[in-house]
């Protein structure tokens, strides 16, 4: 499991340090500061950052607006413009490369946080109905976002046990042996996961097909821990496994 990643785009060293600061008290992982659109590049492809806080005003010919074009191009990442500019010039440059936010400095720790985290849910909202729109069915991938206090977690479906259900509630079981409590059912919270991977064995447990270890008559047995197994589930369980009973 990993925490989201923030690159930092701003050439005014201080600033930049203090946004970093700010991260830091946030929970959040970060790369940078790149100072220029050259460094913004080399970052965007050796530290592959979930999120860019993006200042427009930059070193060198290159601005930030002529990141975030690359960025739409080319990366497919949420982007978040911090600028001391609010001119209608400015703003109607930066809206053409469609910002997911835009934070005029000077802006608080709030501020900033509440930023990133409407931003990146938008993002991944707006993706999600784009992949599905397109595919008519959830895109397959190797990780997701989730909301955890502060920040959201990375987490790879391969380091993802099972889900265990309770009431408004889904508390994730990682192989690390941590958890991670979303507020959601289970019902809704499976509708985001790879079908194929993951299979619902009881009204309150879903489990990864991948990490049963041994099945028995009424339970499973995922890294140890033993799970119960619904009669009504158990069909679909088995032909997930490819267990053919006698």
């Amino acid at each position: 499991m990993s925490i989201l990643k923030i690159g930092v785009v701003e050439d005014e060293l201080v600033i930049g340090r203090t946004i970093l600061n700010t991260l830091n008290e946030l929970g959040y992982s970060h790369c940078g500061p790149a100072i220029s659109y050259t460094e913004a590049m080399e970052m965007l492809e050796q530290d592959k950052p979930d999120l860019l806080l993006l200042d427009i005003q930059l070193s060198g010919k290159k601005d930030g607006i002529d990141v975030a074009e690359k960025l739409n191009e080319l990366y497919h990442i949420p982007f978040i413009f911090l600028t001391a500019n609010s001119d209608g010039e400015t703003i109607d440059r930066a809206k053409k490369v469609k910002p997911h936010a835009y934070i005029v400095k000077p802006f608080t720790k709030e501020e900033l946080y509440a930023a990133i985290e409407i931003a990146f849910s938008n993002f991944a909202g707006n993706r999600k109905n784009a992949d599905q729109a397109q595919t008519g069915r959830h895109p397959a991938k190797a990780y997701m976002f989730v909301r955890d206090g502060y920040v959201f977690r990375k987490i790879f479906f391969n380091d993802l046990l099972y889900l265990e259900s309770d009431a408004n509630y889904v508390t994730l079981h990682l192989k690390s042996q941590k958890k991670v409590m979303v507020r959601s059912t289970l019902n809704d919270f499976i509708e985001q996961l790879d079908p194929e991977m993951f299979i619902r064995i009881h009204r309150s447990y879903s489990v990864n097909i991948n990490q049963v270890d041994d099945v028995f008559p009424t339970e499973i047995a995922v890294d140890g821990i033993k799970i119960p197994v619904g009669k009504s589930y158990k069909e679909d369980l088995f032909k997930a496994l490819g267990i053919k009973e006698a």
